[in-house]
């Protein structure tokens, strides 16, 4: 392998990307069929983007999640069964049911705030960096968004704030170039995203978003500088959503030959591909965490399915104004 990564970690990644695709797969099949109210989106394809930065985080570090957020959610160790649970409006779920889909939280864990608002936890993350540094904590934080957030003023606001103050903050941009259905190049005259790191004086990597190792990579490297008090990074993870912009279908803006491109670099077959060639694991091996991955989604499903729903007179006692 390029990097110094121990077998049991480069396994656990493989895990969790395969969590996140069955875990999205299930939650589409479950949507379709009524059992998801409200809307959810889709995280198929964006596999390696939460993995790769959860990977170079430790546990009491933080990130912030946008409204695609159950990857993130799932790489940062939420339990499965309670975020179905949580998905599917139960009382078990990681926000009791009253979060659902796109406000899903757990600070246990370190999934502090998620915002269905766009660019919305942006300036949110550079608060808990502040507060880091105002405790002198070695702890990071970071914020996941869209390639569209950053067309937002809070976008701009909150990367000037973390670099004057030099705060441990990372900002990740996943672009997966359509903020809904309008494509980047239509949105941002800059001729990457990661040229506007240069108005910040702050670094800005750009790195291929289905490649788990080279965002780990540079996920690491942005960590490590934020540890030793030098600042912020803006990362801007290139990828590609397979579905629609939510689980309901907006019509047709992609070209049919721009996706099935991209379902070819698949970042679970990429990986998969280079565990077998550099012998770290065996198809068995595989094979074997896809099966334990396969039960473990259906063991969720079934716990949510019978769990007790959440009701109006139940969500009223965390209303404190």
């Amino acid at each position: 392998m390029s990097l110094d990564i121990p077998p049991s970690k480069l396994l656990d990644m493989y895990y969790k990307m395969v969590l996140i695709r069955r875990f999205e797969e299930k939650v589409v099949e479950l949507y379709r069929l009524g059992k998801i109210p409200g809307i959810a989106h889709g995280y198929i394809g964006q596999e390696a983007v939460a993995v790769g930065v959860c990977a170079a985080l430790r546990k009491d570090d933080y990130i912030l999640s946008n409204h695609r957020g159950h990857g993130h959610a799932l790489a940062k160790d939420v339990h499965p069964k309670y975020l179905m649970a949580e998905l599917m409006a139960k009382k078990t779920g990681v926000c009791k049911g009253i979060g659902g889909s796109m406000h899903s939280s757990e600070p246990e864990v370190g999934l502090i705030f998620s915002s269905a608002i766009v660019a919305g936890n942006i300036p949110i993350a550079v608060g808990v960096a502040l507060a880091f540094k105002m405790r002198k904590e070695d702890r990071v934080v970071v914020s996941f968004f869209g390639d569209g957030a950053t067309n937002r003023g809070t976008f701009h606001e909150a990367l000037n704030m973390a670099a004057l103050w030099k705060l441990p903050v990372i900002f990740v941009c996943e672009n997966n170039f359509y903020a809904i259905s309008t494509h980047v190049s239509r949105s941002v005259a800059a001729k990457q995203i990661v040229d506007r790191a240069i108005a910040y004086n702050m670094p800005g990597i750009a790195v291929d978003g289905n490649d788990v190792l080279a965002v780990y990579k540079a996920t690491l490297e942005a960590v490590n500088r934020a540890r030793k008090g030098e600042g912020p990074t803006l990362i801007e993870a290139r990828t590609y959503r397979w579905l629609d912009h939510g689980m309901y279908y907006l019509g047709k803006y992609r070209p049919d030959e721009e996706v099935h491109a991209w379902k070819q670099r698949c970042p679970i077959k990429m990986f998969r591909e280079k565990l077998l060639k550099e012998g770290i694991a065996s198809e068995k091996e595989l094979e074997e965490i896809e099966a334990r991955v396969f039960k473990e989604i259906e063991e969720a499903v079934k716990f949510a399915e019978e769990s007790e729903e959440t009701d109006l007179e139940f969500a009223k006692q965390f209303v404190y104004v």
